[in-house]
């Protein structure tokens, strides 16, 4: 089957190609997996921090990818939840153990044995893939293949950022960056609690005029200030400084979440600048958001159908894999980038 795989951890400031496209075998699933003919794949920021080695290191060679959507094409022995010819889809959590206290408590996205597809386990920038029955999601009938894609992880991993969050209805909110998940974050929160204002904080002009289309009361750059103090922001850049500039707009006990997995920049010391009472004092609350879980993506995928929320997307052939990751990098991005496969 046909793939695009790592080898290596790359720069793609010195390497513009770090996928290398192969003919490798087709994999069979096991005992509770099933083989998904993957249709598309999703192209995701964390793929970018795979590949230049902020995750910790990937299975090489690998495939990557973890937004993928198919259809189970065989079953494996004791499969008995999934069928053949089912649409389904695959998010970054591969499996967890099943048995730790973080797993037992729904907190599978803690466990110390999760395993990320596209990293621990060949991904969806593939023809074929293999996945456990029980870490695959039904797509909702009336979402579009294309249109799935980012939801499984750009859509759930702000769905689950928007849980942390902790907003009630008429509360402000803020999002630093406007990619694919700030926008579904976005097209979210409009359903979910429409008597709040959202202020988005971007750097490109055309990422704020997209936030103002879709509903932002106010945009503006990411050191601005906001006009008024906000009582959550969401932050979804891959930068370091955007994380104290949003500090400084929080309202006392405000909450920042912080949704990304890694940050790109090696270099620390914008961190130095934080000044504790502009932007810590007055018990104002930084979390992170760790991966997802299976309830996240579930969750996310059936509110999506019924609002509905169907993000901006452009395609790319699989062959083009390395055309639309250098894009993300360079941030030329307006919602989703998607890989079609078949």
């Amino acid at each position: 089957m046909k793939a695009m795989q790592l080898q290596r951890i790359s720069s793609l400031a010195e390497n513009l190609a770090p996928l290398i496209p192969v003919e490798i075998t087709q994999p069979r699933p096991g005992r509770c997996e099933v083989l998904i003919k993957v249709s598309v794949c999703g192209v995701c920021h964390t793929d970018l921090d795979e590949i230049e080695g902020r995750t910790s290191p990937p299975r090489f060679p690998v495939v990557p990818g973890h937004q993928v959507v198919g259809r189970v094409e065989e079953t494996g022995s004791g499969v008995s939840a999934v069928r053949t010819g089912e649409r389904v889809g695959v998010a970054w959590i591969h499996s967890a153990c099943g048995g730790c206290r973080f797993c037992r408590e729904g907190n599978e996205n803690l466990c110390p044995g999760f395993m990320a597809t596209g990293r621990d386990a060949d991904g969806g920038y593939a023809e074929y893939m293999v996945a456990r029955e029980d870490f695959v999601h039904r797509i909702p009938e009336m979402i579009p293949d294309v249109k799935a894609a980012p939801l499984m992880c750009a859509g759930a991993i702000g769905y689950r950022s928007l849980r942390l969050a902790g907003i009630r209805d008429g509360e402000t909110l803020g999002l630093t960056g406007f990619g694919a998940s700030a926008h579904l974050v976005l097209k979210t929160v409009r359903h979910m609690y429409p008597r709040t204002r959202v202020f988005v904080f971007a750097r490109g002009e055309g990422e704020k005029a997209f936030a103002r289309e879709l509903g932002a009361v106010w945009t503006g750059g990411v050191g601005e200030d906001s006009p008024v103090k906000l009582r959550a922001i969401i932050d979804t850049t891959p930068a370091w400084i955007p994380v104290v500039e949003a500090l400084k707009n929080l309202e006392p006990g405000g909450r920042l979440v912080i949704n990304a997995i890694r940050k790109e920049e090696s270099d620390k010391s914008s961190l130095l600048g934080l000044d504790y009472p502009s932007h810590l004092w007055m018990e104002k609350e930084i979390r992170s958001v760790a991966n997802v879980t299976r309830r996240d993506v579930r969750e996310f995928l059936d509110l999506a159908a019924a609002i509905p929320v169907l993000p901006e997307t452009e395609e790319f052939p699989l062959l083009d894999a390395n055309r639309a990751l250098l894009q993300l990098k360079n941030r030329t991005i307006r919602g989703a980038k998607v890989l079609r496969i078949a």
